[in-house]
């Protein structure tokens, strides 16, 4: 059975992460400055409920919510999101390696709606997820339970959470500490989670990529829905520098979104025309050189 917790750890924190981020304007004061690149503070004073509005965000809909024509929460609409997730972003499969997790403990930071938890149950991790949606808690969770898979799954926060006395083979965390407050604090509760040798496989935007050059000329947002409260994305070094308590860190790039969105939306795939006409090997190519997602694998020290 799933254990099912609904414990909120959503402190918020005067912490500042030390990365370039983006703050909508719609949550921004006076503290705040806007360029075209990012916004940044001018004070060491935050938005004293950032981390509710973000929470809030991700409730009003949960990320991938949208991935599937089928009736919420059924077996077929999570059948659908996972096909769908996996065929876009096709990458994941071999960055997680799922089957290498077998009896290992795991936690995963922001699972969302449950679709890399299910490939780690399915794999016979010893899985652990966590996120800041009680929305997004409740369908993995449900999930979970339809597709009969043993896991803990519940609402937190890992800028402010640690489980007591549990520590893990892998903690993993894809597309999501980019957009929280404080990740100086989040980077500490993992590394402390982890057992020594552990490993940590994150996802992080990049700040050298075609979406983010698109989103600076104002040809595209940072995510599907509009008015995402954070967004940060980073280069190579400031990832090493943040993860300076790690070792054997590599870092790769991959995935440019090729898929006209309107099509996309009604679940048909089509390439943009400037995509369509390019051969494989070049779009390859830019992802490697230009993609939005900054694959990350670090270990902590064995001693």
């Amino acid at each position: 059975m799933t254990a099912i917790f609904l414990n909120f750890h959503t402190t918020s924190s005067d912490a500042r992460t030390p990365t370039r981020p983006f703050w909508n304007p719609k949550y921004t004061s006076s503290n705040f400055r806007t360029t075209t690149n990012l916004c940044a503070p001018t004070s060491h004073t935050e938005p004293s409920d950032i981390n509710s509005t973000v929470q809030k965000f991700w409730d009003d809909r949960p990320c991938n919510i949208r991935h599937s024509s089928k009736e919420l929460g059924t077996k077929e609409y999570f059948e659908e999101v996972t096909k769908r997730k996996y065929f876009v972003e096709n990458h994941i499969l071999s960055f997680a390696n799922f089957p290498s997790w077998k009896d290992k403990d795991v936690l995963e930071v922001g699972c969302g709606l449950g679709t890399a938890a299910q490939s780690f149950m399915e794999a016979g991790a010893k899985y652990t997820g966590i996120d800041v949606s009680p929305k997004s808690i409740e369908l993995a969770q449900r999930r979970a339970k339809i597709f009969n898979l043993t896991g803990d799954i519940f609402v937190a926060d890992i800028q402010s959470f640690i489980p007591d006395g549990k520590h893990f083979d892998l903690v993993y965390s894809f597309g999501v500490l980019h957009h929280i407050q404080n990740l100086e604090a989040a980077l500490k509760n993992i590394y402390a989670v982890l057992k020594p040798g552990g490993q940590f496989k994150l996802m992080m935007y990049a700040t050298k990529s075609w979406k983010k050059a698109c989103v600076d000329s104002g040809l595209d947002q940072f995510e599907a829905q509009s008015g995402v409260p954070i967004a940060n994305t980073y280069t190579n070094d400031e990832i090493r520098a943040l993860l300076g308590d790690f070792t054997n860190i590599q870092i790769e790039q991959d995935h440019i979104f090729q898929w006209n969105v309107d099509e996309y939306r009604r679940y048909s795939y089509k390439k943009e025309p400037w995509f369509e006409s390019m051969p494989g090997n070049l779009i390859r190519t830019l992802e490697k050189e230009f993609g939005w997602h900054l694959l990350i694998t670090c270990d902590k020290p064995s001693q």
